[in-house]
């Protein structure tokens, strides 16, 4: 089993930053993706951004040139910096790891973190 550890959420004002980070833990092999997903209230959850084992990054377009996000394979870490925060961006954010290998079980697996809130207001 895999568990992932959300931390940095808050409270920030407009045009405010806030860096979240997600810790991996467990029975882990290696995982492919990691990403960070988000739901506002009577909202679906949505993609922020992901990156690949390689680097590879994909982001929303509601935070493109905003938001950069990063990981650290070696300890299975990643994590989002948050620049020129909106009230929209208010949300549970979601740490996600897919793909992962484990080192007790064949297949690959896809785990959530339980969310952190950020709140964007002044």
């Amino acid at each position: 089993q895999v568990q992932l550890v959300e931390s940095g959420g808050g409270l920030v004002q407009p045009g405010g930053s806030l860096r979240l980070s997600c810790a991996a833990s467990g029975s882990i092999f290696s995982i492919n993706f990691m990403g960070w997903y988000r739901q506002a209230p009577g909202k679906e959850r949505e993609l922020v951004a992901t990156i690949s084992s390689g680097g590879t990054t994909k982001y929303a377009d509601s935070v493109k040139g905003r938001f950069t996000i990063s990981r650290d394979n070696a300890s299975n870490t990643v994590y989002l910096q948050m620049k020129s925060l909106k009230p929209e961006d208010t949300a549970v954010y979601y740490c996600n790891a897919d793909e992962v290998v484990e080192t007790t079980r064949s297949g690959r697996y896809r785990y959530w973190g339980p969310g952190t809130q950020v709140t964007v207001s002044s």
